[in-house]
């Protein structure tokens, strides 16, 4: 008896659960997130730069803009013209210039790639003008001096002294990508442009 009460109570039971489930409402899909198309931005006052407008590095002279690595297989080989005169950066021959003071011009071609070694260029335009090549001279020996009595200033050994005629101020400056020109002897601009920039390579990267 007890146990047709059971079977009874649990039939009943199982009755009423399926008459509750068939009178429920069927459930519906949940609300759709309306999400917008172009989401805006948050709003930020730190303004992310783009490629085109990243500062250009501060230094001393003028930034004139790279003409490439590329090399020439000699001075008489068709190329595609500096941008700056004396040249900055573009074709330029395999070998470089030796390391110090000329009485005459070095083919463009040349220097080139002594700026691409991390040479910096002291060169000159003037007439009668001794007493300031004596000038240019000796700040040069100064710090050939220098890289001869401690190796950490080895790198102040890359500097060329020479005329160049055409430039259009009486000095002119010139490292990878960089020029100042000078109407006079300027001992702290010019060691200012000397110490910013000699040494540093320029090679493309592998």
């Amino acid at each position: 008896m007890k146990h047709f009460w059971a079977w009874s109570m649990l039939l009943l039971g199982v009755g009423s659960l399926q008459t509750a489930l068939a009178s429920s409402p069927t459930p519906t899909s949940p609300p759709r997130v309306a999400v917008p198309s172009s989401p805006k931005p948050p709003t930020s006052k730190l303004a992310v730069p783009t490629p085109a407008s990243f500062p250009v590095p501060t230094g001393p002279g003028e930034v004139v803009p790279s003409l490439g690595n590329n090399h020439v297989r000699s001075v008489d080989e068709p190329h595609l013209p500096y941008n700056s005169k004396p040249p900055t950066s573009g074709p330029h021959l395999s070998n470089i210039a030796r390391w110090g003071i000329y009485d005459r011009q070095i083919p463009n071609e040349l220097q080139v790639h002594n700026l691409e070694d991390g040479g910096v260029m002291i060169q000159y335009d003037c007439k009668d003008c001794s007493a300031l090549i004596g000038q240019l001279e000796a700040l040069v020996q100064d710090y050939y001096r220098m890289a001869d009595a401690d190796p950490k200033d080895g790198r102040y050994k890359h500097i060329i002294v020479a005329p160049y005629a055409g430039i259009g101020t009486k000095i002119a400056l010139t490292a990878w990508e960089r020029i100042e020109k000078l109407d006079a002897f300027d001992a702290a601009r010019i060691k200012r442009f000397v110490e910013a920039y000699v040494g540093i390579d320029h090679h493309p990267q592998k």
